[in-house]
C-alpha cells in the first residue's frame, strides 16, 4: 500500500511538472509547435486582443531567464530526490532533505507564477480573468483526475 501511495504521488508530481513546463515553455518562440498551440488556444478562449497578446508576450519574454533557471533547479532537485530514494544508504532523513529541496524549488516556481500573474492580470478584463480562473480550475481537475486514475490503476 505504501508503495502505491509513493508511486501515485510521484506520478502526480510528474503530471504537474509536465503541466508547469508546458505552460512555461508555451510562450517561448523556441517552443515546439504543440506547446505554442497551448498558448494560442488559451488566448483564443480568453478572446485576447492583439495588444493584450503583445503585452503578455513582452512580460513572458522578460521573465524567461528566471523561469528557465528555476525549472533547471527543480529538475536537479528532482534528480537528487530520485538518487536519494534509490541510494544504497538511503534513509528517511536523506529522502526528507531531498524532498524538501524539491518542495522549495516548487515554491519558488509558484511565487514566480504569482508574480507573472500579477503583471498579466491588469492587462485582462474582469471577464477574461474569470475565464482564466475557470480554465485553471479545469486544468487542476484534470490533474486530480489523472492522479486518481494512475493511483487506481495500480490496484489491478
Amino acid at each position: 500500500m505504501k508503495n502505491k501511495i509513493i508511486i501515485s504521488t510521484l506520478a502526480a508530481a510528474l503530471v504537474v511538472a509536465g503541466l508547469i513546463a508546458t505552460k512555461t515553455f508555451a510562450a517561448e518562440n523556441s517552443a515546439p509547435p504543440a506547446r505554442g498551440k497551448i498558448l494560442q488556444r488559451i488566448a483564443g478562449r480568453l478572446n485576447l486582443t492583439a495588444d493584450q497578446k503583445a503585452q503578455i508576450k513582452t512580460i513572458l519574454r522578460a521573465e524567461k531567464d528566471a523561469r528557465t533557471t528555476m525549472l533547471a533547479q527543480l529538475h536537479a532537485a528532482r534528480a537528487n530526490l530520485h538518487a536519494a530514494i534509490q541510494a544504497g544508504d538511503a534513509s528517511e532523513t536523506s529522502v526528507r532533505a531531498a524532498s524538501a529541496q524539491v518542495a522549495a524549488r516548487e515554491a519558488d516556481l509558484a511565487v514566480e507564477r504569482m508574480k507573472i500573474y500579477g503583471k498579466i492580470a491588469p492587462i485582462l478584463t474582469e471577464a477574461q480573468r474569470r475565464r482564466l480562473s475557470d480554465l485553471q480550475q479545469r486544468a487542476d481537475e484534470f490533474v486530480d483526475s489523472a492522479s486518481a486514475r494512475i493511483g487506481s490503476g495500480l490496484d489491478n
